[in-house]
């Protein structure tokens, strides 16, 4: 730890390359997970049915986040582990498979880079500290989940009720007083988090007969509740609806999407959540002195 408080650049480029690593592996997270998922339903479905599995369940065997390896989409050509260096590959191969030259989606690259930036700026703000290593599995997590939601409207209880936990666990340390809230101010979070979202739900679907949101994003909320305490939970609505419905609008007049299409929260949540993890008491205390005169 000395030699990243006397040399920060070197605090700040082993973020960087442990960002390029993880944000690698959260493109394969963020890919498999739903599969995984709808996997496990087709095999229970199929036990329901007491019918004999269906084909693709039965022979494609073991596959999660380990096995099997990466392979092009296209060609099936296995990735090579030096095709296979986060970013850097994406470049020397001008962004097609080495095997056919089909065309790699520049999300890849996009994505690393992403979780790159996200976590140089964690080191930046928290140091080298035990905060920091906690506040990176949130940040990483969040990613993950934001990748999911984005593609498929998903937010699976496999990676946000684990979230939920570890909020909890990690401000249980030092005899409660927390990481980033006190124990019981994180107990309250969490339970606070989920019942504001449904209640919002109910009311919203009592009103218009329409569902506006799911029950990822009760979960999802109750989680970054556990982590920073039922405090800043009002600023994390805030923030999350305000950027939602900046980016609906949006959507809506420049590129003609319906307003009847659903647009998943969980991204925008996660987006309000992870600033308010490394800056919201100062954003606090800056509308407190602004509010107060």
């Amino acid at each position: 730890m000395e030699i990243f408080a006397t040399w920060p650049v070197v605090l700040f480029i082993v973020a960087g390359l442990l960002g390029l690593i993880v944000g690698s592996f959260l493109n394969v997270v963020a890919y498999r997970v739903p599969l995984m998922l709808e996997r496990t339903w087709r095999a229970q479905c199929e036990d329901i049915k007491a019918e004999p599995p269906l084909p693709q369940v039965a022979a494609s065997g073991r596959f999660d986040l380990w096995w099997p390896h990466s392979a092009c989409p296209t060609c099936q050509a296995p990735v090579r582990a030096h095709h296979n260096v986060p970013v850097l590959s994406f470049l020397w191969l001008k962004g097609r498979c080495a095997s056919c030259g089909a065309k790699i989606s520049p999300r890849y690259p996009i994505v690393e880079t992403l979780a790159a930036v996200l976590t140089i700026t964690v080191a930046a703000v928290l140091g080298p500290t035990p905060q920091a290593v906690a506040a990176l599995g949130f940040t990483w997590t969040l990613l993950a989940l934001t990748l999911i939601d984005l593609d498929r409207q998903l937010l699976p209880d496999s990676m946000t009720l684990p979230l939920l936990w570890a909020g909890l666990l990690v401000n249980a340390l030092d005899g409660g007083a927390g990481l980033f809230a006190p124990l019981l101010s994180s107990v309250i979070g969490a339970a606070a988090g989920y019942l504001a979202l449904w209640s919002v739900y109910h009311l919203f679907k009592l009103v218009t007969g329409k569902e506006g949101m799911g029950y990822g994003d009760f979960k999802l909320l109750a989680a970054i509740g556990a982590w920073l305490g039922w405090q800043l939970l009002p600023l994390v609505i805030l923030l999350s609806a305000a950027v939602g419905s900046v980016v609906g609008i949006g959507l809506i007049v420049f590129r003609g999407r319906s307003s009847q299409v659903p647009i998943p929260f969980g991204p925008y949540l996660a987006v309000a959540g992870w600033i308010a993890l490394l800056w919201g008491q100062r954003l606090v205390q800056i509308y407190e002195s602004w509010a107060l005169g």
